[in-house]
């Protein structure tokens, strides 16, 4: 069995080409995608060759971590069944092409249990899954506290605001100094940081993968507070020690999402809480691909990019 598959052969040269696919086990899943999504951020650094190193880090690759689509071969023990539209956060299924994080493709072979069951009704918007739980995992949960600041408006910021709004805390202040996206919040202030004087923020969560402002954010913490670090930071971060002193600055790093955290999501989403309107702006059919990663990581206007792999069913 074969698939069409996003491949980085190496930096900055991507095509979608045709691999065989592993044989599916016992455990296994056969999923038909019908749409992945484009991260800004890690595969970003997988385009530019800028990524750290990581776990099954190597060219060639397939990248992507938010898919959805359709179960069309369910092992016994899958825990699955043939129809299910699930969301597939990655897949190691290429043989010698690495998976990292292997989602980007019109046919995958994943583990049942690492399937989640969406909504039909979804549709693209499943894609935002991954999102939407690495924004519950960075806010909520044992020990953490939701932000009265988010630094970023993007997509991800865009979903620690809702997801904010979603678990019953005040509306939060987003910060975001591009002007093409400070609009479409619902429920929450946006604004620039430079007409901002407070300085007593209680839990600062950054998702804008600059590792230079640390000292910034301190500057605007209460006694005690929190800054969660939600984004990917490429370049080492350092900070001023005496502020952060006097401050009694606590910081904490959120990692990738858990399985608790999608079933929270489907949850507030189900529940009608959680909305995931107005965030994916931009499509290409995966033939395409090519130029919807160039769209994706260099039109400030695009928010979230889809590929569409319905066309590659053949």
């Amino acid at each position: 069995m074969s698939t069409f598959a996003v491949v980085l052969d190496q930096p900055q040269q991507l095509a979608v080409k045709r691999l065989t696919l592993d044989a599916a086990t016992a455990a296994d899943c056969v999923v038909e995608i019908q749409y992945s999504g484009i991260s800004t951020g890690t595969e970003r650094l997988l385009w530019t060759g800028r990524m750290p190193p990581f776990p099954g880090m190597g060219y060639p690759l397939v990248p992507g971590y938010e898919s959805v689509g359709r179960v069309i071969e369910a092992g016994v023990d899958s825990g699955r069944s043939e129809g299910e539209f699930v969301f597939v956060p990655g897949a190691r299924c290429y043989g010698d092409v690495n998976g990292l994080f292997g989602g980007a493709a019109s046919r995958v072979v994943v583990p049942g249990a690492r399937l989640l069951s969406i909504p039909d009704t979804l549709g693209e918007q499943g894609v935002l899954m991954a999102l939407a739980a690495t924004a519950h995992h960075a806010i909520a949960g044992e020990g953490k506290t939701c932000p009265d600041l988010i630094v970023g408006h993007g997509v991800l910021g865009r979903l620690l605001a809702r997801v904010t709004l979603a678990l019953g805390s005040p509306p939060p202040v987003v910060w975001e100094t591009n002007p093409q996206r400070a609009s479409g919040a619902a429920g929450y202030h946006v604004a620039d940081p430079q007409s901002d004087d407070r300085a007593d923020y209680r839990v600062i969560c950054d998702v804008s993968g600059d590792n230079l402002l640390l000292d910034r954010l301190i500057a605007r913490l209460a006694r005690g507070g929190e800054i969660v670090l939600a984004g990917f930071y490429e370049a080492p971060l350092s900070f001023e020690f005496p502020p952060a002193f006097m401050r009694e600055l606590r910081l904490r790093v959120a990692a990738e999402f858990q399985e608790a955290d999608l079933t929270a999501v489907r949850e507030l989403i189900g529940s009608g809480r959680l909305s995931l309107d107005g965030l994916i702006t931009h499509r290409y059919d995966a033939a395409e691909a090519a130029s919807a990663y160039e769209t994706a990581f260099d039109d400030p206007a695009c928010l979230k990019m889809v590929l569409d792999w319905r066309g590659m069913h053949g």
